[in-house]
């Protein structure tokens, strides 16, 4: 166990932040920008689709009518509070890219707190002339960094729409991000595993969604008790480009303040590398005495999230699929948008094909997330004492993977039976409609498998492949990209289930690439050195 020194004055428990904040900002160089850009693409191509959606104000009056008696989507977006190009991007995007900033927001801190502590890093760093805050307070740093960069792309992006409500929407997207960066930062204190740490305040985050649909779908002006617990709720309710509310910001910053100012004393209460929740010390033995065992030990808590959520996410959608039929409507553009997404079948099976294409992109970083817990036993040294036993490298690897890949097919499956519960019809197509997106996710856990394998160091581009994915899946077709471009991403080549015909060519392919990945990369791990 190792313990600061008390070093008086604040300056000196801050010392070495700068030298620390370069260093973080030196290793998030490739998923900061990916994360960044994802979100600001997202947001930032919503004028011109919405435009093309909805470009007459009969259009938009519709729209907002539909919204206030569809309670189903305004739980899935929120309501609508103007009918300017600017105030629908809010209403379209505004959630998502909040829960978009508090994801990346609580990945940046976790990784520079906890991580760093569990890992023994930061015992080294302590070592020398730091001060006992520092790691915490560049952690927070970085992600105001990131936080600060996106608002200034959003507003800028968005200033041809209005230049206050462009810096509403960048600020307030910005303030959940930092509302669950110190969120972070507090659960960092109290745990002592890095995973339960993102696994604890991605469970908030997930709260603070469904209180906010809850809240809206029981009322269509943001006023509901519900709506206001949930930062998601605030972002909404701070209206951009309807008459901001600028007191709101407040709320966020006021938020962000106070839970940091609880972690900063929660970290001068505890010692290095402990925590106030520990986790139960035991023998690798019965239960746990295997690899795959221990794998499953692991991964557990985030197989059952992810499946709980998903779960959800297909009553919910399964829920909406009648009233986004309702909402469409006579509408050609959203029609082709839908079609571009799910196929050109009937309006019921488009929406569901597109929903499900929608999971499938979200499950690529459920993959990715579970295989890079190789290298995250790797670099941690945790590793070293499994394959210093009667252990294999595959065989180690293959525990883990097992859970990725099987967890993948776990976590679409119950997502189709959410789906069938929601939508009140037939189970077997819907179901079938969600199994068949597993080829494209497994190539894209077969590329971290092999960027782990031969490029460890290089391990976490895996999450920028799972970003260009996400963003082609999500933005391509209201963008009416070249087919060329769709075709990137490994979803672009299935079939459009369900309504559209099952090929099994590109299925069968698919599943052959993500074969070959894994092996290259199983291949290419078993004859280099581990990380040290």
């Amino acid at each position: 166990m190792t313990t600061f020194a008390v070093r008086p004055g604040s300056s000196r428990r801050l010392a070495g932040t700068g030298t620390l904040l370069r260093f973080a900002l030196r290793r998030d160089r490739l998923m900061m920008p990916v994360w960044i850009a994802v979100n600001a693409l997202m947001v930032l191509s919503m004028p011109n689709t919405l435009e093309g959606l909805y470009g007459t104000p009969a259009e938009r009056a519709d729209l907002i009518r539909q919204m206030e008696t569809n309670s189903s989507l305004r739980a899935m977006v929120g309501p609508v509070f103007g009918d300017s190009l600017g105030a629908l991007t809010a209403w379209r995007a505004g959630v998502y890219a909040g829960a978009l900033a508090a994801v990346m927001s609580l990945l940046v801190v976790v990784r520079h707190t906890r991580d760093e502590e569990e890992s023994g890093r930061q015992e080294l760093v302590a070592s020398g002339m730091v001060g006992r805050r520092a790691a915490l307070t560049a952690a927070l740093l970085a992600a105001a960094v990131a936080n600060g960069v996106l608002a200034l792309l959003l507003t800028a992006g968005l200033a041809g729409q209005g230049t206050t409500g462009a810096l509403a929407l960048g600020l307030g997207i910005a303030g959940v991000g930092m509302v669950f960066a110190t969120m972070a930062a507090i659960v960092a204190q109290l745990t002592e595993s890095a995973r339960l740490a993102r696994g604890l305040t991605a469970a908030v985050l997930g709260a603070a969604f469904v209180l906010r649909a809850a809240g809206d779908s029981a009322t269509d002006d943001g006023s509901s008790v519900l709506t206001w617990l949930s930062p998601l709720g605030w972002l909404e309710n701070l209206r951009p480009y309807a008459d901001e509310r600028w007191w709101v910001l407040a709320l966020l910053a006021g938020s962000a303040l106070l839970q940091g100012a609880v972690a900063y004393g929660l970290a001068g209460r505890r010692d290095l590398g402990m925590s106030f929740l520990p986790t139960r010390p035991g023998p690798a033995s019965g239960r746990l005495g295997s690899a795959g065992a221990l794998a499953w030990r692991l991964q557990r808590g985030s197989v059952l999230g992810w499946s709980v959520g998903f779960l959800l996410a297909g009553v919910v959608y399964g829920g909406m699929t009648e009233g986004a039929a309702d909402l469409v409507g006579d509408n050609d553009n959203a029609r082709r948008i839908f079609e571009r997404m799910g196929g050109r079948s009937g309006l019921t099976d488009t929406f569901l094909a597109s929903m499900t294409g929608m999971l499938g992109l979200v499950a690529a970083l459920y993959i990715v997330a579970s295989v890079l817990r190789l290298h995250g036993e790797e670099t941690s040294g945790r590793a070293e004492p499994v394959l210093a036993n009667a252990v294999g490298r595959l065989r180690w690897a293959a525990g883990h993977l097992v859970i990725a890949f099987g967890g993948a097919a776990l976590i679409m499956l119950l997502a189709g039976f959410g789906l069938a519960a929601g939508y009140g019809k037939e189970t077997g197509p819907i179901l079938g409609a969600c199994l068949v997106q597993l080829p494209a996710i497994w190539v894209i856990g077969g590329v971290a498998v092999l960027l782990h394998g031969v490029l460890p160091r290089a391990a976490a581009a895996a999450w920028g492949v799972a970003g260009v994915a996400l963003l082609i899946g999500w933005v391509g077709p209201a963008l009416d990209v070249p087919q060329a471009v769709l075709d990137i991403s490994p979803f672009g080549h299935l079939p459009k289930l369900p309504g559209g015909s099952m090929e099994w060519g590109p299925v069968v392919a698919l599943t052959g690439l993500a074969v070959v990945l894994v092996a290259g990369g199983l291949a290419g791990l078993r004859r280099r050195d581990m990380i040290t």
